[in-house]
């Protein structure tokens, strides 16, 4: 049994007592405190007592969110209560009033299917009235006044109580039970040994709190200031309005409403738009000018006003001066202006003036971009051009809707408004870098805009109203095209920018090139003049690309030089020639592409495409003692490896055919080298290459070096047609190949084709692979056995008449 004296009175108990665990609240002694019971161990607990002494333990569990807590997820220090009244609530709950009594800890628990117990012992008040305890006391007193006048939450009557006290246990448990801090902390207040440890716990508990409070204090001051503001301008300003209209005179935002109202009417907007404008002005004249609203409210409609509607520049007539614009500006190029000057003729003879919407396909430097600035300047129109290179969002085609903070038009209908006219030359560059998230699908968008049929009612998100973009010439440039979504190819006119040949090349370098860096770099009053060898030197040894990006880099580089060497005094440079190319760049970067002279066996030149032109391309076999092993090297991807495998089984099937050795092939290893090992190759192309050399080296002919093949092959000979033509005969003439064999089905590709190439070019047009071994092989005989003597006859195709080759 326990004995506990409390305010003159004894009270005995056992030292075994029900518990009720306490969510989220910390009760000390000598406080009196509702509490609201509903859960059914807490319950059972309170029942027990009733029916006794009226006394329990209560003790704070760890965790708010724990429903139904276990021994471990209380605390070991606790209150012992007394219970004062109870209520018994119609949905089974009880509320009830109890009266702290004394700190207790935990001995052990014990648990039934009812409730917890515990077995408690009571904590002595430990009492030392020392000069620091008083100077505690005196310092929690004062913060706990500044708490109350700051919280307003705390009674005064409280802090008259608390003020007055000179019990320090009884003065440190009443200020905990009312600071409305962290439950940790009351827990420890709670579990301090003696009233000087409580007080240090209060003092450091109420310093937080305090800073706390002052912070809200000071931001709701602000807060209040501002508002008091806002409503003191705004009276002032209605009352200046009153007073302004009394006296005749205008508001403060008169004279800049009257001039969007004026600006509105001269806009030529369609009727749509006008009315749009004229329901945002309304709203516009019923706001205060310094609402941010009326901020956003102005800037659309100046969007709307600023739009070039009815605004166009005139078409310049004359096609023979366009022509000679287009001329002057690029070399070559004779499809994309064709097509220009074909539009031109249209309108001159129609006069309606719908946009064509043209793509210029074309590696890296061809002149895709400058081209279309070169087609504005030509047509007497605007120019607007716009990156869509990593371009990932929607909104940066279709605008931002107005219900976003800082929202804007998007590019195309920002691009118009820079161009101040409806009908400009809009090139979009890149298109086929366009990506897509979460965020949207930017080629999804582009369907709109570049559909001749869609785009005279374009909707930006921003103008939220349509706008004609029919009249807009829109070209977009790409390098490749499989990266275009099929939809948006569709709606473009493709125009396939080549690669320049050599002669195109020099030709670009005097007239245009040349000119422009030696202007550049302040060397034209020098007189400085290139030789056509130092150009044909720069192009072969020092860039290897399609266009002519680098070439214009190098002869920059060699500009600079010179500059550098006549500012300096050592030498005056008059003529470039290539031993000047040499001295100025340093060594080749580039071997020469040229095909070898000589005939070899197991080796056959193919031809392929990236996405920077045509490149030659040279396919190696060798044979050796093995067991029928195929080895394939040259980092080929997956179609180039099931070509090479195509081509050894069409060997091996028309082994006798082709005068190869039936019985010796599973006694050799074969393996298939393309050179440039570290350049990753694919697509089907290369098979008939990859079957030239193969079959050269299993029977010993050498291949004619002067031969270039592309296409793609089956098991049973049929040579198929390949894309990328234009850019392989291209890099065939560069290498200076006499003899360019393609498949039959491309032989509508051959009109593309410029005609330095097809005049320098023999082109041969094969259907099976007999005909191309007619064509690679100088000695080639066909040593037919009959087919009963033959093993696979039931699998060989019959040996074929003697090939025609069509031109």
């Amino acid at each position: 049994m326990l004995h506990l004296e409390h305010d003159d009175e004894i009270i005995e108990f056992s030292d075994k007592l029900p518990i009720v665990p306490l969510r989220d609240l910390v009760l000390f002694p000598r406080m009196i405190v509702p509490l609201l019971v509903g859960r059914h161990r807490s319950v059972n607990a309170l029942e027990e007592v009733m029916h006794s002494d009226k006394i329990m333990f209560v003790v704070s569990q760890r965790e708010v969110e724990t429903q139904d807590p276990e021994p471990d997820d209380l605390y070991r220090v606790g209150t012992i209560v007394r219970v004062l009244q109870l209520l018994r609530l119609p949905d089974g709950t009880m509320k009830v009033l109890v009266e702290g009594l004394a700190r207790a800890t935990v001995r052990r628990f014990t648990k039934n299917d009812e409730h917890i117990s515990a077995r408690v012992e009571l904590m002595e008040d430990v009492v030392d009235k020392t000069v620091e305890t008083e100077a505690l006391m005196r310092s929690v007193a004062s913060q706990f006044e500044e708490y109350v006048q700051l919280s307003r939450k705390i009674p005064e009557e409280v802090l008259v109580s608390v003020t007055n006290m000179e019990d320090v246990a009884r003065f440190a448990d009443t200020v905990a039970t009312h600071l409305s801090g962290k439950m940790e902390e009351k827990q420890q207040v709670l579990e301090a040994p003696d009233a000087t440890s409580r007080l240090r716990i209060l003092a450091r508990a109420l310093s937080g709190e305090l800073e706390i409070l002052r912070l809200e204090k000071k931001i709701e001051h602000q807060v209040r200031e501002q508002l008091q503001k806002s409503q003191k301008e705004f009276y002032l300003h209605q009352q200046m309005k009153a007073i302004q209209e009394e006296l005749g005179q205008e508001g403060e935002g008169a004279p800049e409403i009257a001039e969007l109202e004026k600006a509105v009417e001269e806009a030529q907007m369609s009727e749509e738009a006008e009315k749009k404008a004229l329901s945002e002005l309304d709203r516009l004249k019923k706001m205060s000018p310094m609402s941010p609203e009326a901020t956003v409210v102005r800037t659309y409609i100046e969007w709307l006003t600023s739009m070039p509607w009815e605004k166009r520049t005139k078409d310049r007539e004359d096609i023979a001066e366009v022509e000679r614009i287009l001329e002057e500006d690029h070399y070559g190029l004779k499809k994309p202006k064709e097509r220009i000057l074909e539009y031109l003729a249209v309108i001159k003879l129609t006069s309606k003036v719908k946009g064509p919407i043209l793509c210029f396909v074309g590696p890296p430097g061809v002149g895709k971009t400058s081209l279309g600035k070169s087609i504005a300047r030509a047509l007497g129109r605007e120019f607007v051009r716009i990156s869509l290179g990593g371009v990932r969002d929607e909104a940066e085609i279709r605008g931002h809707r107005r219900t976003y903070i800082g929202s804007m038009p998007g590019r195309i209908i920002q691009g118009l408004k820079k161009a101040g006219s409806k009908n400009p030359v809009f090139l979009l560059d890149e298109v086929d870098k366009m990506s897509s998230d979460f965020r949207g699908d930017p080629a999804s968008a582009l369907l709109e805009v570049l559909d001749p049929e869609q785009n005279c009612t374009f909707n930006d998100h921003y103008l939220d109203v349509d706008f004609d973009l029919s009249e807009v010439m829109f070209i977009t440039t790409a390098n490749v095209l499989h990266t275009v979504p099929p939809a948006l190819e569709d709606r473009m006119e493709t125009a396939r920018l080549p690669g320049y040949l050599k002669h195109e090349k020099i030709q670009i370098a005097r007239k245009f090139l040349v000119p422009k860096q030696v202007e550049a770099n302040g060397l034209d009053k020098l007189g400085i003049k290139f030789t056509n060898e130092a150009l044909v030197r720069v192009i072969e040894d020092y860039t290897r690309e399609a266009g002519v990006r680098n070439l214009e880099r190098e002869i920059a580089n060699i500009c600079r030089k010179i500059a550098r060497e006549h500012a300096s005094g050592k030498r005056r440079i008059k003529r470039v020639t290539g031993k000047t190319v040499r001295r100025l760049l340093g060594m080749p970067r580039f071997l020469s592409q040229e095909i070898e002279t000589d005939n070899r066996v197991g080796v056959a030149t193919g031809l392929a495409w990236t996405s920077v032109g045509g490149e030659i391309l040279t396919v190696e076999v060798l044979t050796m003692k093995g067991d029928g092993h195929l080895t394939l090297t040259g980092k080929l991807g997956e179609v180039m490896q099931e070509s090479a495998k195509a081509a050894l089984s069409y060997a091996k099937a028309r082994a006798c055919d082709l005068g190869i050795d039936e019985d010796g092939l599973d006694k050799l290893d074969i393996h298939i080298h393309v050179p440039e090992g570290a350049i990753p190759k694919d697509g089907p192309s290369a098979g008939v290459a990859m079957a030239t050399a193969l079959v050269s080296a299993l029977t010993g002919r050498p291949t004619r070096s002067d031969v270039a093949m592309t296409g793609e092959i089956t098991l049973g000979g049929k040579v198929l047609p390949v894309g990328g033509l234009n850019e392989k005969a291209v890099a065939a003439h560069r290498a200076e190949v006499k003899t360019l064999v393609i498949p039959a089905r491309n032989e509508k590709d051959m009109a593309e084709l410029p005609k330095e190439v097809k005049k320098d070019l023999r082109i041969e047009l094969v259907e099976r692979l007999d005909q191309v071994f007619d064509l690679a092989f100088d000695d080639w005989v066909r040593e037919c056995a009959k087919p009963e003597e033959r093993p696979d006859a039931t699998r060989a195709e019959p040996p074929l008449a003697p090939p025609t080759t069509p031109h």
